[in-house]
């Protein structure tokens, strides 16, 4: 909401501070640059048709620029030393009040080219689609960078031609095929293991053996 509140009230301002450069601007042009360049050399400003040629163009052309809202900051910082030198040099010495040629006017209109150059003009305006058209292209880039740092790992499958995640190899583990000996836990009551279990069943299991007769 404030972001909105911001591109609003931007985009007023630039109008209304565009139209009024633009219109004072094409004054000077109606009038001449001749005929500016010795107003100016009047009051006292160095190079006159230099800052006369150099005020007219920057409020024509600055001022459409601050109404389309492209390169408000480089304008609003043009503008800016156009007042400066007003004040300075035109309306410092008559006071205050405009109707006796004093600096309110051109400081009024040097101070709003500060804030615009300090804040911006806003989202409504040609910056404002240049920039999300540049950040929307940073977006796509970073998501294809992030997508084949991902798949990065992958090689193709023989068979189907589809990416196949690289499975980490490990090794296998290591038989020991060394004997073991059985442990007490293994030997039977009485001291007997399995073996000696079997052979005591071989020789349960055999018939007993026929005594030979005495010999006479």
């Amino acid at each position: 909401m404030k972001k909105i509140s911001f591109d609003v009230a931007a985009l007023i301002a630039r109008v209304v501070i565009g139209v009024v450069f633009v219109a004072h601007g094409l004054q000077k042009w109606t009038q001449g640059l001749a005929a500016t360049g010795a107003g100016f050399a009047e009051i006292g400003v160095p190079l006159p048709q230099a800052a006369a040629a150099y005020a007219t163009m920057v409020e024509m052309i600055g001022g459409v620029l601050l109404i389309l809202g492209l390169g408000v900051r480089i304008v609003a910082l043009l503008l800016l030393v156009d007042m400066v030198g007003a004040v300075l040099f035109a309306h410092a010495q008559n006071g205050l009040f405009v109707q006796d040629g004093g600096w309110e006017f051109a400081a009024t209109l040097g101070a709003a080219c500060l804030l615009l150059l300090a804040t911006g003009g806003g989202r409504a305006g040609l910056d404002g689609v240049i920039n999300a058209s540049f950040r929307r292209r940073r977006t796509a880039a970073h998501g294809e960078e992030t997508r084949a740092d991902t798949g990065a790992g992958t090689v193709p499958a023989a068979t189907t031609g589809h990416p196949v995640a690289d499975v980490p190899r490990t090794r296998p583990p290591v038989q020991d095929d060394t004997p073991t000996r059985p442990v007490e836990g293994d030997r039977r009551a009485g001291g007997l293991d399995d073996r000696d279990m079997r052979d005591v069943d071989r020789l349960v299991s055999d018939e007993p053996a026929q005594h030979k007769p005495p010999k006479r």
